[in-house]
């Protein structure tokens, strides 16, 4: 009998003066949770949990911070480092640093963190813990049905997967019978063009020969033209053409200032003071001819520059260049139009066309011809019946590598887009695909191309979309898409939480993974949600 009373004593000891409390029929000091209960046991020594010291049991929970782990202040806030267990009976327990134990705030629903303080704490588990098992029966439910829909997308994704499986090999067996007509094309081409080539090869002197009778026609015409205009402007005709015979020339005030100076002669003259007819002809006439073209109506030169109203000699200098090379893409060019001036009383230009030159094919050479551009058709076409086959086999190669989730239950999500509006922007997410942001008023800007699944510990909780449009001074655009439960695809919101780095939250059925227990623990109203 005195044994038991001793036994109570200490035990009454224990709970009046080291925080020990009973719950579930386990004494544990105040703020230890039952799953360390043991570790607790009432006992004439404590070792600390790290094991580096050992104390007498009267030392948990007084207030002191003994051990340098801090368990042996679980009930207080002695020690810096400290955990509080609130066990919140009816709800859900919690963890809090022991700093906040007797600080006048209420942290535990139960009331057990503010045991010693003047703070006026209720014990409102009961309510809170009905609330949230109320919503977990909500998300219960949810997930529920979620998976549900989440099953029927899986059985949609696998049959899509089987399916592409199947129209590949289809796809495959056209690709190679489009290959093997590619080669047959390609071959009936050359062949084709040997002839043609072979055929034409005989016209080729003519059109060379033609080029030339019309480059020295041309050249022909332009002397004639050149020899006329110097017996124009030689007025006392004694062989010479001089500034004199220039500056009443108006045609080539070159700066429009009503007359023709001694220095705007000079540069038609190729600053001689004068020149005769060969000199006339090679050096004057390729610079004479923009201007008289100009006062026909017939050619557009160079805007005129301070440089040249200024009259400085190195502007003439570029001018020149500039308009001897007018000329010579005038004189050079294949199919260029001549033109034979006749001055009239005020300097008129009549345009006369070039004779045609192209021979005229034999019935034979137009059959080759036509069969030749025939097979290069037939060649192109078959070229392209191979690369649209190809292009759609790389396509479904890259569906059928794609990670559509562990039961294919994302694989119909590919080739949708959904969209998101906020005050700015309009948001647009195509999964596996990319992300992008387009203004109201303005073009998309892509924040990325699909990269990976990127979820932790659930690897189909994230996508990660990156390699976006780059930042102005900043990083290429990257996105996190974070999937949650929901009974329609649709994206719920977007936002920016880092500089060119988004954050986009999508809703999916697929994201509706149900566990049974979960009901069971909503059913019986759980203490550990």
């Amino acid at each position: 009998m005195l044994v038991d009373l001793e036994k109570i004593f200490r035990s009454l000891l224990a709970f009046l003066y080291f925080g020990i409390f009973v719950a579930a029929d386990v004494p544990r000091p105040r703020g230890v949770s039952l799953s360390l209960a043991s570790l607790y046991a009432p006992s004439d020594t404590f070792t600390c949990l790290d094991g580096k010291l050992t104390i007498k049991y009267t030392q948990v929970n007084d207030d002191y911070c003994d051990c340098e782990d801090s368990s042996d202040e679980p009930g207080t806030s002695a020690c810096p480092n400290g955990k509080f267990h609130c066990e919140n009976t009816g709800h859900q327990s919690m963890v809090i640093p022991s700093s906040r134990v007797n600080d006048g705030v209420c942290d535990c629903c139960d009331a057990s963190d503010e045991y010693a303080s003047k703070a006026e704490c209720t014990n409102n588990c009961d309510e809170l813990g009905q609330e949230a098992r109320q919503r977990q029966k909500v998300m219960a439910d949810l997930l529920k049905r979620g998976s549900l829909i989440r099953s029927e997308m899986s059985t949609k994704g696998k049959a899509l997967k089987e399916e592409q499986s199947s129209r590949l090999n289809t796809i495959q067996q056209s690709i190679d019978q489009a290959d093997a007509l590619k080669n047959e094309k390609e071959k009936i081409k050359e062949a084709a063009e040997k002839l043609e080539s072979a055929a034409l090869e005989m016209y080729k002197q003519i059109i060379d020969e033609e080029k030339q009778r019309k480059a020295d026609l041309a050249a022909q015409e332009n002397r004639a033209e050149a020899e006329e205009k110097f017996k124009l402007f030689d007025s006392n005709g004694d062989g010479v053409i001089e500034i004199s015979e220039i500056t009443t020339r108006v045609q080539f005030d070159s700066n429009r200032d009503g007359q023709v100076d001694e220095e705007e002669a000079k540069y038609f003259l190729d600053h001689h003071d004068q020149v005769d007819l060969e000199t006339f002809v090679t050096l004057c006439w390729p610079r004479m001819k923009p201007y008289l073209m100009l006062d026909a109506g017939l050619f557009k030169p160079p805007a005129k520059t301070e440089e040249v109203e200024a009259k400085h000699e190195e502007t003439i200098r570029e001018e020149e260049a500039h308009e001897d090379g007018e000329i010579a893409e005038l004189q050079n060019e294949e199919d260029a139009e001549t033109f034979d001036e006749e001055e009239t009383g005020e300097g008129e230009v009549e345009q006369v066309e070039a004779p045609s030159g192209d021979p005229e094919y034999d019935e034979e050479t137009k059959r080759l011809i036509e069969e030749a551009t025939k097979a290069r058709s037939d060649f192109e076409a078959a070229q392209r019946e191979l690369r649209d086959l190809e292009a759609e086999k790389r396509q479904i190669d890259e569906l059928l590598n794609k990670d559509y989730g562990p039961h294919e239950e994302f694989a119909i999500l590919n080739g949708e887009c959904f969209e998101y509006e906020d005050r700015e922007y309009i948001y647009r997410l195509c999964p596996f695909d990319r992300a992008v942001q387009k203004p109201k008023d303005g073009g998309e800007t892509r924040l990325g191309g699909w990269d990976r699944w990127d979820g932790k510990p659930n690897k189909y909780s994230t996508m990660l979309y990156s390699n976006g449009a780059g930042c102005w001074n900043g990083p290429q655009r990257s996105t996190i898409v974070e999937l949650d439960c929901g009974l329609d695809n649709r994206v719920t919101a977007v936002s920016e939480p880092n500089r060119c780095e988004y954050l986009f939250k999508f809703e999916t059925p697929a994201a509706c993974i149900h566990s049974p227990h979960v009901d069971s623990d909503a059913a019986t109203g759980h203490d550990e949600l």
